[in-house]
């Protein structure tokens, strides 16, 4: 069985992002392409506390996955974190990394949020988000699934 890492990243510009955004910009996707000129921009960094920027990785170093957890800006909660830009490359799909990488953004989002949120707008998004424990539903604004956050144990 292959192994697969996911990292955190402070810089995005440190990952070779080529393949992945064309392959995305084929599907019909436009939000890897709104990733980087965020990032270049400023206007997005995944910078402030309780944000981050998830790589998964196979074992000789290809990115399979990428996801991002900001503070939702959509709410006026403090407490609410959103899952944005998550993008599975497609030969890695059905193979479990997409659920790798977001278990490990809610793990982060443990720590920081109450709740995480995410919109997606695809059937294929719904059923994916949805087997992993998200409820679907317009609880929060602009978003379509939320899950409440499980704060971590402090182990004595």
């Amino acid at each position: 069985m292959e192994k697969y890492e996911v990292r955190k990243f402070d810089n995005l510009l440190d990952i070779e992002l080529d393949d992945l955004l064309a392959e995305s910009k084929e599907e019909g996707f436009r939000f890897l392409e709104r990733l980087i000129n965020d990032y270049k921009n400023g206007s997005n960094t995944f910078s402030h506390a309780g944000e981050g920027l998830f790589c998964a990785f196979s074992e000789d170093g290809t990115l399979m996955a990428i996801g991002g957890l900001n503070q939702d800006t959509f709410s006026n909660e403090r407490e609410v974190g959103r899952l944005r830009r998550f993008y599975v490359r497609q030969e890695y799909r059905r193979h479990g990394i997409g659920s790798l990488l977001v278990k490990r953004i809610m793990d982060e989002a443990n720590n920081h949020y109450k709740v995480l949120v995410l919109h997606t707008d695809t059937e294929q998004g719904d059923l994916f988000y949805c087997s992993i424990g998200f409820s679907k539903g317009d609880r929060y604004p602009n978003s379509s699934h939320y899950i409440d956050c499980k704060p971590q144990q402090v182990q004595s």
